[in-house]
Parts: C-alpha cells; structure tokens; sequence
C-alpha cells in the first residue's frame, strides 16, 4: 500500500521558519539602505540648514546653491561658552542644539554666526524650544544693534496642521522683521507672540499677533526666542560697535 506523502509546507515548523527567513532578509535590506542613504540623508540636512540661516538675512536659495551662497555672505561661525568667550577649536555649525539643553546652561555651548551683506552685520542665532506637542526651534537674525529682527524662520516637529504648525508660515516669519527684542530701558525681554496685538505697525512693543487656536506654539516660540538670547548677552556686551544700550 503506497504511503501518503506529507505536505510539510502547511506544518507550523515551516511557517515560523519561512516567517524568521523573511524577517531576516527584510531587515537586512532596510540596514542596508538606511545606511546608504545615510551620508545622503546628513547632507541635505546641512545644506537645509543652511538655507535657513540665510533665508533670515533674506536670502532665498535653493538646497543646491545653499553652500555657495551660504559661504559667500556668512563670514564668521563661533562656538559661544556661557560667559560669550568663544571656544577655541569648536565647529559651531555641528553643535546639536537638542543635545546642548540636556546640559546645565553653564555646560553648554552657543553657536552664532556673523552674516554681511551689502556692507550691512547681522547676528544670526539657532533657536529651540517646546511646543504643543514636541520641540520647535529655528533661527533669528539681528541687525547691528543686535536689538533688531532682520528675519526668523521657525520649524518643528509634531504641531498641529492649520493650527501651531503654521509657525513654518511666511506670514507668521514676516511678523517679526523689525520687531525689538530690548525694552525701552535696555533690559532683553525677546519678543512675544499674544493675541488679539492692537497694532501690527508697532515695531517697539516686543509682541507680535499670535496665531488663533496656537496659544501654547505660540507661548513656546516667546519662551524660545527670549531663552536662547539671554545667553548671548555676554557676548553682545563684549562688541565694541553695538548700537543699542544693553542691560
């Protein structure tokens, strides 16, 4: 009597071997992409930091033009330590700003960069923070008298869309330019973003229109802006052609 074969690839053992195969593989190729495209993925990560660092002098570019223009008008980069010395040997472009808050402020360290443009000086400074949901952050240029916005841009990680997400806006970035971040009496207040601002035209308030329905986004870009710049006031206390009285 012939024996009844045995289909072995309905048995479980089959299955979960099949399953452990694919999984492999599956892995495999992933690892092997991510690490692939990893030297691709940090460069335009660079270069889109560097369209942000110009578009708050007013420079727009694309990713591809980022570098030349980026090192055509930024022409000084410091690494800042809390009594605005700069550090000697630091690279002031690959400080990560998430990893420096985890440290005291006293550890830190504070990158700045020192666009010209047209004969004209501007202080541009990285910017983080916390939003709604997770960090925000960006960058916010001075003028000379490092009490005047040039341009900000800000970004973020998981804010709402049509609401704290529209920080990203140019409508919103566009608020800013020209606003103070000193009171009348010198003291670094930043600015802030409040509802319901009584008159845009207003550049010596230190407020600008919030956007309706972001109250916390928008309490978290105020925190941000005066936080940051706080730590910079050594070092603008130490420039001998600052314009504006600085407490």
């Amino acid at each position: 009597m012939e024996e009844k074969k045995v289909n072995r690839t309905n048995s479980n053992s089959y299955t979960f071997i099949f399953a452990i195969i694919l999984v492999i593989v599956v892995g495999s190729v992933l690892a092997f992409a991510a690490t692939t495209l990893q030297p691709l993925r940090d460069e335009n990560v660079r270069k889109e930091k560097m369209q942000n660092i110009l578009a708050t002098v007013g420079i727009q570019t694309t990713r591809d033009e980022s570098e030349v223009l980026y090192n055509q008008y930024v022409k000084e980069a410091y690494a800042l330590d809390e009594k605005g010395e700069v550090i000697e040997g630091a690279d002031a472009f690959k400080i990560d700003l998430a990893k420096e808050l985890k440290k005291p402020a006293t550890e830190q360290s504070y990158p700045i960069y020192i666009a010209e443009i047209e004969g004209e000086k501007y202080y541009i400074v990285p910017l983080r923070g916390k939003g709604l949901w997770d960090a925000i952050w960006g960058y916010i240029a001075l003028k000379d008298d490092v009490n005047t916005i040039q341009g900000a841009v800000f970004d973020h990680k998981g804010e709402t869309p049509g609401l704290g997400a529209e920080i990203t806006q140019a409508w919103f970035r566009e608020r800013f330019t020209d606003e103070k971040i000193f009171d009348s009496s010198g003291n670094l207040i930043g600015v802030s973003v409040v509802k319901g601002r009584p008159d845009p035209t207003d550049k010596d308030d230190n407020k600008v229109d919030a956007i309706s329905g972001a109250t916390i986004t928008g309490n978290g870009v105020s925190a941000m802006i005066s936080e940051r710049l706080q730590h910079y006031l050594p070092y603008f206390k130490k420039q001998g052609d600052i314009k504006v009285a600085i407490k």
